[in-house]
């Protein structure tokens, strides 16, 4: 194979266009066959191969720099650079990431994970370069999708402004070029990329600028006469008016003339926009066909494209969903009896379960786009008019909008009601996408109501509270299926601040939070075998907490163990503390259990659970340890 050859990118150079075609084939055969086993992102990364080739092929990796936007379509660029022999590993605990990571290779400029943040990061680089007065290229990959968000737009002012030789390639793939468009922008792209344009380009500015008096007024016209030339034929006024001198569309599948397009601009000393259209999921039938579900995808069947799903029957103790799905089923149930409820998501509908409610209800939905803090904002608006605002969004990407959270909803004490997805530990796709964070930085935050449930019914139960209580509050939920917990209280309603005992004990207590609860239970049944008799408290609240309970509990216990999955600075485990703290209790030895001070990598939730004592084994030793001193192995 040739793509087993290819130990570095300089490789490349050697190739003729039909092996750089076969090569592409290779790499699709390649990609689909790992992300069926491993899962991963599939239709993205199906889309940029020729583009990931002529890149390579033209330009000098590592020397030249490539900012891959997001980053989930980089495994083309990984098998391109030298990379090939890990591909079994992708996205397995200890193995290669699914994204670009610097700790990695050379070759991968810029770790990435989120969105947006590509021109930034690119134009960054080159300022950097330029100070240090060195001689590379810097060229930033972003999607269509990606210019969503206004980060990108951030970075395309600046690097306008800047005037650097920045390349931003566009890659555009919800459009498609008809024949007769593409032949003109085909047309048009070699005019105005070919080096005799360019070179009449700047030998009449330079002739026009030497007119006395009036030159530059002349050239300023001259500029303006050709972007509107331009912009009559290509969708790219926007980006010439921030700076940019806009190429395209062009095929992103014809390699030949994308390597002859990149050679062309290669040369240019100015912002450059190239504009792609590429298909995504190509090359493989089931992704063309669905794109969004393949986009991230678990193992599949090659041959019929049927997802791998295996359910632990033993656990399953009542309907099985995923959260996301349950979220989205209540949240629909709930619009049903309330037409002030409003879904708001960006562009996550499917992800965060919302397909039934834009089905039933698409006039109270909205994406936004990649546009987290726009949604918190526009979220607090609608609530100010007396509206009912769910927002929707991964435990990670709420990063994003916490400066809103803060001044625009909870400072205002407005009724948004934020669902918070993929909470705690997410798996496979690593740092970037865990959602260990979200308690520590949204716990402090006045006015916020913080939930946590155990199972899907008391989802529902405080999906309903939150709806009513007048004021912003958040629900976080793990990323997996929720199996109903037959030890949750079914009798009462999820009141603010109101925990669960579901288990009595006088030896320790474990206060667990959201799913830990489960394996909670499950260590204190494997403690009573030790002759431990441990309390299990389910906390439901982050904030308020029960202080009541928690302090009537560790002053009959005098041992308290919180598990969390969530970091443990400023976390769950800390607001107990600070409780104990402020009740003025200090004869109570509590033990935490979370993530400590660093970043969760790539690997399965059950290997990461069981790394980071999460699950019932890690609960059952910290706490056998913690009780009777003894070092367990």
């Amino acid at each position: 194979m040739l793509t087993y050859k290819i130990k570095s990118p300089q490789d490349l150079k050697g190739l003729t266009m039909e092996e750089l075609k076969a090569l592409a084939e290779e790499l699709r055969g390649l990609i689909i066959e790992t992300v069926s086993k491993n899962g991963g992102h599939l239709a993205s990364n199906l889309g940029v191969v020729e583009l990931t080739i002529a890149l390579h092929y033209v330009f000098n990796s590592p020397e030249d720099k490539f900012i891959w936007d997001v980053g989930h379509q980089s495994y083309s660029h990984k098998l391109l650079t030298g990379r090939h022999g890990l591909m079994g590993t992708l996205r397995k605990f200890g193995g290669m990431s699914g994204f670009p990571s610097i700790k990695e290779s050379p070759h991968d400029a810029f770790g990435t994970g989120h969105s947006s943040t590509s021109v930034s990061a690119a134009l960054g680089i080159i300022e950097a370069r330029d100070r240090l007065r060195e001689k590379y290229k810097v060229i930033a990959v972003i999607g269509d999708g990606a210019l969503t968000a206004g980060l990108a737009y951030e970075g395309l002012n600046q690097a306008g402004h800047l005037k650097k030789d920045l390349i931003v390639i566009l890659n555009d793939n919800e459009m498609s070029i008809s024949q007769n468009v593409g032949a003109m922008s085909v047309y048009l792209h070699r005019v105005l990329t070919g080096t005799f344009y360019k070179r009449v380009k700047y030998e009449t500015k330079a002739r026009l600028k030497g007119i006395p008096k009036i030159g530059e007024s002349v050239v300023k016209i001259a500029e303006r006469a050709e972007g509107s030339f331009k912009g009559f034929f290509l969708p790219g006024g926007l980006f010439q008016d921030l700076g940019f001198n806009y190429l395209g569309p062009i095929d992103g599948h014809d390699l030949p003339l994308l390597i002859d397009t990149l050679k062309s601009i290669r040369t240019y000393d100015e912002p450059i926009l190239l504009h792609i259209v590429t298909k995504k999921g190509k090359g493989y039938k089931f992704s063309e066909d669905d794109p969004c579900v393949f986009h991230g995808i678990g193992p599949f069947e090659i041959e019929t494209g049927e997802t791998n799903i295996v359910v632990n029957s033993d656990e399953k103790l009542g309907e099985c969903i995923a959260y996301s799905e349950g979220f989205g089923r209540a949240l629909t149930d709930e619009a049903s009896e309330d037409g002030r409820i409003i879904a708001i998501t960006a562009a996550m509908a499917e992800g965060t379960g919302l397909g039934c409610f834009v089905e039933k209800y698409p006039d109270r939905f909205y994406d936004v786009g990649i546009a987290e803090p726009h949604a918190a904002t526009f979220a607090a608006g609608l609530a100010s008019q007396g509206l009912k605002p769910v927002v929707t969004v991964y435990s990670t990407f709420i990063q994003r909008a916490y400066d809103q959270i803060i001044h625009d909803v909870c400072l205002q004490n407005m009724p948004v009601v934020f669902g918070i997805d993929r909470a705690g530990i997410v798996g496979e796709d690593g740092p970037t996408h865990q959602g260990l964070f979200d308690i520590s930085f949204l716990r402090n935050v006045p006015n916020l109501m913080f939930m946590a449930p155990a199972d899907m019914p008391e989802l529902r139960k405080m999906l309903k509270l939150a709806l009513r209580h007048g004021g912003p509050a958040a629900i976080r939920y793990p990323r997996g299926k929720a199996f109903e917990f037959q030890h949750v209280s079914r009798d009462t309603e999820v009141l603010p601040g109101m925990a669960d005992l579901i288990r009595e004990g006088d030896d320790v207590a474990i206060i667990g939070i959201g799913n830990t609860v489960q394996p909670a239970l499950k260590a204190a049944k494997l403690l009573n075998a030790d002759g431990i008799n441990a309390a299990v408290i389910n906390a439901r609240f982050i904030k308020p907490l029960d202080e009541k309970l928690i302090v009537s509990i560790a002053m009959r216990t005098k041992k308290i163990i919180t598990v969390e999955e969530n970091v443990l600075a400023g976390g769950f485990g800390s607001a107990v503390l600070e409780c104990l703290c402020k009740q003025g209790i200090s004869d109570v030895a509590v033990k935490m259990i979370g993530i400590d001070d660093e970043f969760v990598e790539y690997g399965s939730q059950r290997i990461l659970r069981e790394k980071y004592g999460l699950d019932e084994q890690g609960i059952y030793r910290t706490a056998l340890e913690f009780v009777t001193g003894k070092i367990i192995k």
